[in-house]
């Protein structure tokens, strides 16, 4: 017959009495907060756990309470000092003191909390994923990514009812620019234990549809530190590192720099400097077509004074050169008439005798000849004056050509006759062969210019 046993509440009061030897005084250590509860009167209960570091599976657990007295100055020392809320999942250093009690058991009665612990594990986590991800080669991919120079087609991730989100659209939709932006929600919770799955699940709907889109911008208000704890966590973090298209995160906090604003293309403090980089990239796009248009306009500038001081140099030499013309002209014809007038008194000398002779002869044969030197002199005069006035008026007729030339050639007025001028990166398109399919062309009219993208080219056939 088995021996009498001892009672169950011998068995617990034995157990008491060992702990307590054993455990005489308070200690410090070291666990995983898993379950916080709160009851009406203010205390708190707590089932605190330790995990296997390479299974994270649970290999020790006990209960946990702080007493009213104590929490109402625990809770907020903390959260003060750490910016974390005191709840489940975070690790801590507590003071405690061990308590059995032969109806509920053994419980640890925590009398303090060093909250600095906490703020080192937490730095060293972030810590840890920062550097697996830098392992994994992930951590710089989405910064590679090119940022698109007009963002116009904008995936937004935020919770539909949050002011950050009201915030970014409001800055969009009513910019001063008059910038047309097309932006598409997909909702996510945003803070607490399921953002993370629910902004990946986001992530995914976005991936569904990339060609859509030019950038994806995370965004949310603001709010505590602990409340970006999500913007901690490895695989979000992986996911947007990975992500195909630039995001922009902006999380409302100026403060804290999270992981997610590490990993992300682009980081800004609040939506609406989200919403204002956005239009800040219109910006620089549209000053530099402005400035384009500046140095196009000096060019054409450049070339009609280039062509008007070449018309008045052309003028400016022409009309010398007929006035020297004349002028040579007219010397050899008063040495023509010295000449005739020399060589008839030298024929006159010579033959005196002859002449005296043959005087009424001569003198009629004499006066004969001068008229008809005369009569010759007039008609060579004549044709001297004709072929000058000619001259000078082919000469003039050659200036008008050129001022006509110079005037057909004047771009405006091309332009003004209906005629257009085509650029490609600021050079006149003179060859279909140098178009090629998505290249961005500018059509000049008289009264303004067009942008076109080449959908097809269709090069005349030689026979």
């Amino acid at each position: 017959m088995a021996s009498k046993g001892i009672s169950l509440f011998q068995l617990n009061n034995q157990i008491k009495g060992v702990l307590s030897d054993a455990f005489n005084s308070e200690l410090w250590i070291v666990a995983e907060i898993s379950e916080v509860r709160y009851n009406q009167s203010g205390h708190c209960y707590l089932e605190l756990v330790e995990k296997d570091e390479d299974t994270d599976k649970i290999i020790a657990k006990a209960r946990a309470t702080i007493w009213s007295y104590t929490f109402r100055m625990l809770k907020p020392y903390f959260e003060t000092t750490t910016g974390q809320k005191f709840s489940a999942g975070i690790k801590v250093l507590i003071h405690v003191s061990i308590e059995f009690q032969e109806i509920y058991g053994y419980t640890l009665n925590i009398k303090d909390i060093d909250p600095t612990y906490t703020l080192g594990d937490i730095a060293r986590r972030r810590k840890e994923i920062l550097d697996r991800l830098e392992e994994e080669g992930v951590l710089e991919m989405n910064k590679e990514l090119e940022f698109p120079e007009i963002p116009k087609c904008i995936a937004v991730i935020s919770s539909p009812t949050a002011a950050g989100y009201e915030d970014f659209t409001n800055q969009l939709d009513n910019n001063t620019s008059g910038y047309k932006f097309h932006y598409k929600l997909f909702p996510a919770i945003m803070q607490g234990n399921q953002a993370e799955e629910s902004i990946i699940e986001a992530l995914d709907r976005i991936n569904e549809y990339e060609d859509l889109f030019d950038v994806v911008v995370i965004i949310r208000g603001g709010g505590s530190t602990a409340d970006l704890n999500c913007f901690d966590n490895y695989w979000l973090a992986f996911n947007i590192a990975q992500f195909p298209l630039p995001v922009i995160s902006g999380i409302g906090h100026e403060r804290d720099e999270t992981i997610v604003d590490i990993v992300a293309n682009v980081r800004v403090k609040t939506p609406t400097a989200a919403a204002e980089y956005l239009i800040d990239c219109f910006d620089k796009k549209q000053a530099y077509h402005e400035n384009l248009q500046e140095e196009f306009y000096g060019g054409v500038n450049e070339i009609l004074l280039e062509a008007s001081e070449n018309l008045h140099y052309l003028s400016n030499k022409f009309s010398p050169m007929v006035k020297s013309i004349l002028e040579r002209k007219s010397n050899q014809l008063l040495l023509a008439n010295e000449k005739l007038i020399n060589s008839a008194k030298q024929l006159s000398k010579s033959h005196s005798y002859t002449l005296q002779n043959f005087k009424t002869k001569l003198k009629l044969g004499l006066e004969h000849r001068l008229s008809n030197e005369k009569n010759h002199a007039t008609n060579l005069q004549s044709k001297i004056r004709i072929r000058v006035g000619r001259l000078l008026e082919n000469q003039k007729h050659k200036l008008s050509l050129h001022e006509q030339s110079v005037k057909y050639l004047n771009p405006e007025n091309i332009l003004q006759k209906g005629y257009t001028l085509t650029l490609k990166d600021g050079k006149i398109v003179k060859d279909i062969s140098t178009l090629l399919k998505s290249d961005i062309i500018e059509t000049r009219f008289k009264d303004g210019m067009v942008e076109s993208e080449i959908q097809k080219v269709n090069p005349k056939k030689q026979k």
